[in-house]
């Protein structure tokens, strides 16, 4: 545990880099070895697309990483937060602070996303890619990032979690969201097995089917617990019935389109069918 501590105290950013990259390619290989889809598409064009958006994400978090350290470094010298309301073996204060960053600045503000209208036009980029593989992960609208930033900034100054902490938990939470967005198909067994334990990819495919109501659900993305804890897991036994993208968008001269897909967020709301966001009533049934 002291090991972990120590590493990413003092892991560079390049470090941190080769290291996300290099889980990034792995999953692209392996894409290519167990895929569960056999999709019809330009792989190194779709990368192109969802690489633009990941490097936004990464300027995002680089402005952003000022006022997260200098948040995190406040807490732990006056300590405050809830890590520091009592006193914690290491590896349960690792594990806590891991659940409290990973609830609010991924499960909440993913949660939050879906039930506020406005928040949801810049999510829509994130689920209207129809391809969805390891690249997706890091598909969000620069607005969505910078959303996202901020609910980490929360996260750091509700529990108090130390620079050391954060920075592996924005490792393990880039690593664990290519892995469940990947296009590989696991034994059964082994994915219900890892779903116990962290986000597997049949869990985390069901948010991205094309309709309602399994696009409002399964919003973890380390740990699948809190989608069964809030009520919002929902279970199905063959993902490969599954269709990716959303009712809305699904021509590829929109859903494929970096010009389209940066203006998303500002043109006029469709709701997709069955969303509480819909305005079109119900039609009377005929007599």
């Amino acid at each position: 545990m002291h090991a972990i501590v120590e590493f990413f105290e003092h892991i560079s950013p390049l470090t941190r880099a080769f290291i996300i990259a290099g889980g990034l390619v792995f999953f692209w290989m392996l894409e290519g070895i167990i895929p569960l889809f056999t999709f019809r598409y330009q792989k190194v064009r779709h990368a192109g697309l969802n690489l633009f958006f990941t490097l936004t994400t990464v300027v995002i978090n680089f402005i952003f990483a000022f006022a997260i350290t200098l948040t995190s470094d406040w807490a732990v010298r006056e300590n405050f937060g809830l890590l520091h309301l009592i006193q914690l073996p290491q590896w349960l204060y690792l594990l806590l602070g891991l659940m409290m960053l990973d609830l609010i600045s991924a499960y909440w503000i993913h949660y939050i996303q879906h039930q506020v209208k406005w928040m949801w036009k810049f999510h829509l980029v994130h689920h209207t890619d129809t391809w969805v593989d390891t690249t997706t992960a890091n598909r969000h609208h620069p607005g969505e990032s910078v959303f996202r930033a901020v609910f980490t900034l929360i996260a750091v100054f509700v529990s108090g979690a130390p620079a050391w902490l954060v920075l592996l938990y924005q490792t393990i939470s880039a690593g664990l969201s290519q892995f469940n967005h990947a296009n590989i198909k696991l034994p059964k067994w082994l994915d219900t097995a890892i779903g116990w334990v962290i986000v597997s990819p049949d869990m985390h495919k069901v948010h991205h089917h094309f309709t309602q109501p399994m696009t409002d659900s399964n919003y973890g993305n380390i740990f699948p617990f809190w989608d069964r804890l809030f009520g919002t897991y929902i279970k199905v036994e063959k993902t490969s019935n599954l269709k990716y993208g959303i009712d809305t968008h699904m021509k590829e001269e929109e859903n494929n389109n970096m010009s389209n897909l940066l203006q998303m967020p500002f043109q006029q709301y469709r709701a997709p069918v069955g969303s509480k966001f819909s305005e079109a009533k119900p039609q009377p049934e005929n007599q």
